[in-house]
């Protein structure tokens, strides 16, 4: 059993991936254990930021949250939190299991393409660089 376990949550598809992710989590976190959904935005390029409302911004951060709290509502461990970041996923992933003080990290991975082999992706870039275990779910 896990203390402290960051779901890496992508919205792509509905969060069907993501829920299933938690429904995994569920049957592995300690009954007083935590677990922390983490979703990272990527960054908005400075030229393409100006021309972006800052209400806009806002509106698409709120609807982020609504959505993993929903999510979040599905996690049965003692504590759920809800981590939104910005930046670099594969860092920011990384980072926030540091803070939480996690032993385990969950994220869903597509199938590979060539793409992948020269840039990687980001699970392979958390599962090359993490301390700790990591499950990846396809």
């Amino acid at each position: 059993m896990y203390k402290s376990i960051v779901i890496a949550v992508a919205l792509f598809n509905r969060g069907a991936t993501s829920r299933t992710l938690i429904q995994k989590a569920n049957k592995l976190v300690d009954p007083d254990g935590s677990i922390t959904l983490v979703h990272v935005l990527d960054e908005v390029p400075a030229y393409l930021a100006a021309a972006i409302a800052r209400e806009q911004l806002m509106e698409h951060r709120k609807a982020i949250r609504e959505q993993l709290d929903s999510l979040a509502a599905s996690a049965k461990a003692k504590n759920v939190d809800v981590d939104i970041r910005g930046g670099r996923p594969s860092e920011n992933i990384l980072a926030a299991a540091e803070e939480c003080n996690a032993d385990l990290i969950m994220l869903s991975s597509h199938k590979p393409g060539m793409s992948d082999y020269f840039i990687g992706s980001t699970a392979a870039r958390v599962v090359r660089h993490s301390p700790i275990s990591v499950l990846v779910a396809r």
